[in-house]
């Protein structure tokens, strides 16, 4: 016999080898009809694993957190089911679960079209409806090559495997190379939907071959699908490119790819963010550098840039040697350091820098304001003592809980540990530096995973995942611990004891990067900006023309109270114009007639609203300036 502790603290004695699925029904017959997967010994396994010794056992339900990745994982396996018996002479890729869905790489004798899913959506569903039951067993490597001979892709992934035993799941006439763990049968596939069709390279490398790639989600329930199907279209009237144009606030040129301009309003919408940025780093005890934008080849081989960045970077000839557009910003920081001798009573020392950054995207990644190849970092180096790491990374995080709850946005932590090559420096100052970084995060309450080989080349790393309005994630701040770039630039400072040390350095963004950082935000706030923010917070509209001298003289008033607004003095009747400032959703639309003129006030129209509100001039203007003091 076994004894099973469950979750609820009893423990349940079963038979040895008795399958998760059994065990579940004799708990509850309707609680093993909503169970994904179960957890054994807090391992993730299918409803199908046999229980060999005494051991925890937690049931995973459909509509639990840690069910999306193996629905959404098990809904490629049923996508690649449906290739199989639609094109049979298909090679097929990976099939990973990712944010929001999951994907299925092939190579196909004939193209795949958005017109074509909807073909394969119906062989799916027939696949849900016969139920087929999901088996899991294990081929030694020369059995598995062997059962997937016609398929190259897999038997170079069973190449890969380091065990000598391979994970095989079938269901029916398709089987998969695969660790698991996966559902009990595709009928708990009910409610899916593929959306989008693509080229990749197999494995990422664009020395490899183009494949097809076919974009799905699958959710527990159709009312989850239902709403992300919501959500996606909604996302579309987002698109920030769209709201980009749409609003006037940027542009881009073939003659510069991936190099945004920012016309009027968007030059402004950038100019309020960065003031925004710049008081909060004054405040908070942080002296603002600016550094070249091009630098010898020599600083960036010291750096270590060279060896891991010199196919990313924009470089140039000239008779002093080569010179590179920095591609970050830490080096001239690391000069302005050793500009000055330092005292250990300076430290924590911060630097934050504005700084432009250049760095080459391959055309085909280019994305709007998303992805560029010239952007302005948020940056800031901290120069201070290892006992002081804690207390620093405390007041980052302080920082970074304030700035985001500004813009409405919640946030994850990752832990990015040492990549396992390319790094500089020695483990044991690794292991150091992951420990610190942890220490500071539980000491301050912040929860995180660990996101293992992902650190940069000189340290590891916090990354934050913003959360946005459509519960989309985007990777934005982060905060890199380096024990080793100092070092490299015999950086130091004058310890209490008069010896030299060298200090620690930690890198710092909390945006991540202004032209992204607004490309996220211009889509959750759906081109809408608070009034703190936004390009134009007023648009004056007279009723006539014997209105407009009125208008100038709130002109006069509001640029004393540094509002932003624009006058519409166009030949156009009245309600268009209203619409107009609408759809360019300005915070306040002010329109003004007779009424206003002979009582010294204004009458608003809120964006968004049918409302009409009459208040006097001096009440307007501490109603705009209250906006811009609370940031709302």
């Amino acid at each position: 016999m076994v004894k099973v502790s469950l979750k609820d603290g009893s423990i349940k004695e079963v038979e040895e080898g008795k399958l998760v699925i059994e065990v579940a029904k004799e708990l509850s017959s309707s609680l093993a009809k909503k169970a994904c997967v179960a957890k054994v010994d807090d391992v993730l396994v299918d409803l199908k694993t046999p229980l060999v010794h005494d051991c925890k056992l937690e049931l995973i339900l459909l509509e639990d957190q840690e069910a999306v990745d193996v629905l959404n994982h098990s809904c490629a396996h049923l996508l690649a089911h449906a290739m199989h018996r639609l094109y049979p002479d298909t090679c097929f890729g990976v099939g990973p679960a990712i944010e929001e869905g999951f994907y299925y790489d092939f190579k196909v004798n004939s193209p795949i079209a958005l017109e074509d899913l909807p073909k394969i959506e119906a062989e799916m569903k027939k696949i849900v409806k016969e139920n087929i039951s999901l088996n899991h067993y294990y081929l030694d490597k020369k059995e598995a090559k062997k059962k997937f001979a016609k398929d190259k892709f897999k038997c170079e992934l069973i190449d890969a495997v380091d065990d000598e035993q391979v994970g095989i799941y079938e269901q029916a006439d398709y089987a998969d190379v695969c660790r698991g763990p996966h559902v009990i049968s595709t009928g708990v596939l009910k409610n899916f939907k593929l959306l989008n069709v693509s080229g990749a390279y197999w494995r990422g490398d664009s020395k490899n071959e183009m494949l097809t790639r076919i974009y799905g989600t699958c959710f527990a329930t159709p009312e989850g699908l239902e709403t992300h199907l919501h959500n996606l279209e909604e996302r579309k009237k987002r698109d920030h490119r769209k709201l980009g144009k749409e609003l006037d606030l940027f542009m881009l040129s073939e003659y510069g790819p991936g190099l945004p301009f920012w016309l009027p309003k968007g030059y402004q919408l950038r100019r309020t963010l960065e003031d925004f940025w710049l008081d909060l780093h004054k405040k908070r005890g942080y002296l603002t550098i600016n550094t070249p934008i091009m630098l010898n080849r020599e600083l960036w081989e010291t750096s270590g840039h060279w060896d891991h960045y010199k196919d990313d970077m924009f470089t140039i000839d000239v008779e002093d040697g080569t010179y590179a557009i920095k591609p970050m910003n830490c080096p001239g920081a690391i000069l302005v350091y050793k500009n000055d001798l330092h005292s250990y009573k300076e430290l924590p020392l911060r630097y934050s820098e504005l700084g432009n950054v250049h760095r080459y995207e391959a055309s085909g990644a280019l994305n709007g304001l998303f992805r560029v190849r010239g952007f302005t970092q948020d940056d800031a180096h901290i120069m201070l003592t290892e006992d002081q790491v804690g207390d620093e990374v405390a007041r980052i995080l302080s920082l970074y809980d304030y700035v985001y709850s500004i813009f409405g946005l919640d946030y994850s932590i990752e832990l990015s540990t040492r990549p396992e090559e390319n790094y500089i420096g020695e483990i044991e100052v690794w292991n150091e530096a992951e420990k610190a970084l942890e220490e500071a995060c539980l000491a301050t309450g912040h929860s995180f995973k660990i996101n293992p080989g992902d650190g940069a080349f000189y340290g590891p790393k916090l990354d934050f995942k913003l959360r946005d309005s459509m519960n989309r994630i985007w990777q934005c701040g982060t905060v890199q611990l380096d024990m080793q770039l100092p070092g490299r630039f015999n950086c130091t400072y004058i310890a209490e004891d008069g010896s030299k040390k060298t200090p620690i350095m930690i890198h710092r963004a909390c945006f991540g990067s202004l032209e992204r950082f607004i490309g996220i935000i211009t889509e959750n706030y759906a081109g809408a900006f608070p009034c703190w923010l936004a390009p134009v917070q007023v648009k004056l509209i007279p009723v006539a023309d014997a209105h407009k001298e009125y208008c100038l003289k709130l002109n006069e008033k509001f640029t004393d109270a540094q509002i932003r607004f624009e006058n519409d003095f166009r030949d156009e009747k009245l309600g268009y114009k209203i619409r107009e400032a609408q759809t360019k959703k300005i915070p306040y639309t002010l329109v003004i007639g007779d009424k206003e003129v002979e009582s010294n006030t204004v009458t608003y129209r809120p964006y968004g609203k049918q409302e009409q509100i009459t208040v006097s001039v001096d009440e307007f203007v501490q109603m705009i300036l209250d906006h811009n003091t609370n940031k709302n």
